[in-house]
């Protein structure tokens, strides 16, 4: 796998803010996580990993890296298509897994989710309730088969999408360890570009898969730059709301809405709460 980044792929053409690492800090970075994932595995006594393949670039970076550390036989990839997928994405998944010679199965999903459906026609009526079935059926599947076969669920979210809560509670976030999830969205373009992740892969359009033609961006209301930008300067940098709007040239909105995505989704960083004794 190649060593070098290529830095024209990485960033859209006026960023708020360049996150990007330098070579040195990628390599730290990526021995950091590989070592990461081989720990875990050995000290729970695992015979490897599974993973959720959706063709999107942070279950690709995921993957290459716990090849790197474990080998082909270390990962089961399993790719969960659904029929609100885009098929290209989902044949991407695959791509992934043959090019990384690892064993991977393909599981639609439809007819177990709509088991949910028909149990509860009322509450399929909600566009949101559905996806997050789809999300949810897809965690269960990884740990069937990490149970049947003695190993750990890797999960694939970043930074960006935790601390905003762009996940899916007992979802894609129902995982063992998240072994890019202290990497903002920015980064996890430059270390799959710096591990060898084609192009198109790296630059792909980001989806959760929840329903047909749904977008990160769309759902946030801002693209992954802004809210890794304002992330890194206002909520983790501690900078004021106004000196982040002019150190970034950003809306006071989008501060405001990135702000309320952290704080809204507080419940899902915490264990499930319990009255005091």
């Amino acid at each position: 796998m190649s060593r070098t980044t290529d830095q024209s792929v990485l960033l859209s053409e006026d960023p708020p803010l360049d996150l990007r690492l330098s070579d040195r800090e990628l390599d730290a970075t990526r021995d950091r996580i590989v070592s990461f994932i081989g720990d875990l595995v050995d000290d729970a006594g695992a015979e490897g990993t599974v993973l959720g393949l959706s063709g999107g670039i942070d279950s690709t970076l995921t993957a290459h890296l716990a090849v790197e550390a474990l080998g082909e036989d270390g990962l089961h990839g399993i790719t969960m298509p659904s029929a609100v997928n885009d098929p290209d994405v989902m044949s991407d998944a695959e791509r992934v897994a043959d090019d990384l010679g690892i064993e991977y199965d393909v599981v639609e999903i439809g007819p177990i989710a709509e088991g949910f459906f028909e149990a509860f026609p009322d509450a399929a009526e909600s566009r949101m309730a559905k996806g997050n079935v789809f999300v949810r059926t897809r965690a269960v599947l990884n740990y069937f088969v990490a149970n049947a076969e003695n190993r750990l669920v890797l999960g694939t979210g970043n930074r960006a999408e935790a601390m905003t809560g762009y996940f899916t509670k007992y979802g894609d976030q129902a995982v063992d360890c998240n072994p890019i999830g202290n990497l903002y969205k920015q980064q996890v373009r430059q270390l799959a570009a710096h591990v060898g992740v084609p192009r198109d892969l790296v630059m792909q359009e980001p989806t959760a898969g929840m329903w047909e033609g749904q977008t990160d961006a769309q759902e946030m209301g801002l693209d992954y730059d802004t809210v890794d930008a304002i992330l890194a300067v206002h909520v983790d940098g501690g900078l004021s709301r106004d000196a982040t709007v002019r150190e970034l040239g950003v809306p006071a909105e989008a501060v405001d809405r990135v702000v309320e995505l952290t704080e809204r989704s507080a419940h899902k960083r915490s264990m499930p709460p319990a009255p005091e004794r």
